[in-house]
C-alpha cells in the first residue's frame, strides 16, 4: 500500500525550505487504498483483530479520514466481500461460457477459486470467516451465501452430464463435496499461517473427486 505521493516543489526565493504539498487522492482512490491496506494487514499470519486505529496508522491518516469513506469497519469488510464476489462470479461466468458443462467445468471452477485464494491471502481470511469473528454477524452470513452460490454453480455444471439414475441428486452431492473440499483447503491455508498452499496436489485430488 503506497502512501500519497509528495510533490517536489521548486526551491523558494531566498533559499527557504520548499513547502511540501501532499497530493489529494482522486475520487474513489482513497477508498481503494483503505481496502488494500486492510487486505494487506489481514495477510499477516496470526494477526489479531484489526482496529481502525491500526488501519489509520498504516495509511498515515486519521481515523476520522477513514470514516469519511466508510461509515463503519463493517462497511470496510463489506467492500472486501464485494470484491471477492465480483471477481469470483465474473470468472465463474467466463468458465461456464467457454468450457463445456460437466466435470471439466466444475474442476476449473474449483481450481480458479483456490488459485484466487492463494494469490490473495488476506481475502482468504475473510472467505473462511477468520477475519469476521469479531465483526458484524451479517458479514459471516454473506460469506455463507457466497459459498452457497458457488455450490449452486458447481451443481449446475455437474447435473448436465451426470450418468446417475437421479442426476440432480448426484450433482448436488458432488457439488457439496467439492465445496467442502474448497472450504477445507482455504481454512488449512489460513490457519497454517499461509504455509500450506491450497493448491497442493490439487490436480490429483480433483481427479479422484471428479
Amino acid at each position: 500500500m503506497s502512501h500519497a505521493e509528495l510533490d517536489s516543489p521548486e526551491p523558494t526565493p531566498g533559499g527557504d525550505a520548499p513547502a511540501v504539498v501532499r497530493k489529494r487522492p482522486k475520487p474513489g482512490e482513497r477508498r481503494v487504498q483503505i481496502l488494500e491496506a486492510l487486505a494487506t494487514m489481514l495477510e499477516q499470519p496470526g494477526a489479531e483483530r484489526i482496529t481502525t486505529a491500526a488501519l489509520a496508522a498504516k495509511l498515515d491518516v486519521s481515523e476520522a479520514a477513514l470514516y469519511r469513506h466508510f461509515a463503519s469497519k463493517a462497511q470496510m469488510f463489506e467492500g472486501l466481500i464485494e470484491f471477492i464476489e465480483q471477481t469470483v462470479f465474473t470468472l465463474i461466468n467466463q468458465i461456464t461460457e467457454r468450457e463445456p458443462a460437466g466435470a471439466a467445468q466444475a474442476g476449473r471452477i474449483v481450481t480458479m477459486l483456490i488459485q484466487f485464494a492463494e494469490k490473495n491471502p488476506g481475502m482468504t481470511r475473510v472467505m473462511v470467516g477468520d477475519a469476521l469473528v469479531f465483526e458484524n454477524e451479517r458479514l459471516q452470513q454473506r460469506m455463507n451465501q457466497f459459498f452457497d452460490k458457488v455450490e449452486s454453480s458447481l451443481k449446475q455444471s455437474l447435473r448436465i452430464t451426470s450418468d446417475a439414475a437421479a442426476p440432480t441428486v448426484d450433482a448436488q452431492v458432488r457439488a457439496s463435496v467439492l465445496t467442502a473440499f474448497m472450504v477445507g483447503r482455504l481454512q488449512r491455508f489460513a490457519r497454517s499461517g499461509f504455509k500450506r498452499a491450497p493448491s497442493e496436489h490439487l490436480e490429483q485430488a480433483l481427479q479422484r473427486m471428479l
